[in-house]
């Protein structure tokens, strides 16, 4: 992004040239090519896009010349593109995304700093068999933990109770713990099913999960309460989904922690268990959406397999 004379703004401004010429000293390090697929906010990012990154990603990691791949992305999905790739891409060679939360028309614009950690990283052997990782602020975390935290902070990128797991630091890069809980799901198809994500809240009427299994989507990820917790109007709209077909998946608005089955009041988390819906671990609601999205294209379908997705 750049300040936009106009709009007076930051915008999609520059492009991936722009920002290697930033960062001379990147040569010491290795020979970077670069590949231009879109210059959007990752607000835009959607299944089509995922598809098209990951379908270049594949195909560089392919090359026995090519040590790891940096993908350039805005902040704002950045940890969801990161678990999608990680997720379907199956490679030794790391994959790093990068964004930058100060915009390239400030003085102390972060992005350059992040883009030479992340050569740093592709070149490491230590950064084998890592996956799909994030790296801001020298910070390198893993897809399935990492969550944005802040609005506006170069320390933005978080991995919670987990934490980092490396650091590019100015000698050297250093990994600290191997991100243990991966999987891989290959595409099989271009085109994903539509999940839905739907809020719970203080007085919510369930309407919108009606909804959703009515106007045909094929999988729902509930942000529930606490442990994965709902109000009567929700249960009796997630129940009437699952009697639909659609698969439910429980999350939480708790940034750590599992959801589980605990509670028995009607629209607890033992009786969404009972009614067939599906606990997404610690997940947060964009990356369950993600799993089950992936899940359902593979042809999983029932309940109990779809658990097994997310028990990993």
């Amino acid at each position: 992004m750049k300040i936009d004379p106009v709009k007076k703004a930051p915008v999609p401004a520059i492009s991936g040239e722009d920002l290697l010429a930033t960062v001379p000293d990147i040569s010491k390090y290795a020979t970077v090519e670069v590949e231009n697929l879109s210059n959007v906010p990752s607000d835009y990012m959607d299944a089509e896009r995922w598809v098209g990154l990951q379908k270049a990603v594949k195909t560089a990691l392919a090359r026995p010349e090519v040590s790891g791949v940096v993908v350039s992305h805005g902040t704002d999905t950045l940890e969801e593109t990161a678990y999608f790739l990680d997720l379907t891409v199956r490679s030794e060679k790391p994959i790093v995304l990068i964004g930058a939360q100060r915009n390239a028309s400030e003085h102390d614009f972060d992005g350059p700093r992040n883009l030479l950690n992340a050569v740093r990283i592709c070149v490491s052997p230590e950064a084998k068999n890592m996956g799909a990782m994030i790296c801001l602020n020298n910070q390198i975390n893993a897809s399935r933990n990492v969550t944005k935290m802040h609005t506006s902070s170069v320390e933005t990128f978080n991995s919670g109770d987990f934490g980092f797991i490396g650091y590019a630091d100015s000698d050297r890069v250093i990994f600290y713990r191997y991100p243990l809980r991966r999987q891989h799901i290959a595409l099989a198809t271009d085109s994903l099913p539509y999940v839905e994500i739907i809020a719970m809240y203080g007085g919510a009427t369930g309407s919108l999960v009606k909804a959703a299994a009515d106007q045909g989507a094929k999988g729902i990820v509930i942000q529930a309460l606490g442990w994965g917790n709902v109000n009567i109007p929700m249960f009796e709209a997630i129940k009437y989904a699952i009697g639909k077909g659609v698969p439910v998946v429980i999350s939480t608005r708790v940034p750590s922690g599992r959801v589980l089955p605990v509670y028995g009041f009607a629209g607890g988390g033992k009786t969404l268990k009972d009614a067939g819906a599906i606990f997404a671990d610690d997940l947060p609601p964009q990356k369950a959406r993600i799993l089950l999205m992936l899940a359902l294209q593979a042809g999983v379908k029932d309940a109990q397999a779809l658990q097994k997705f997310f028990d990993l």
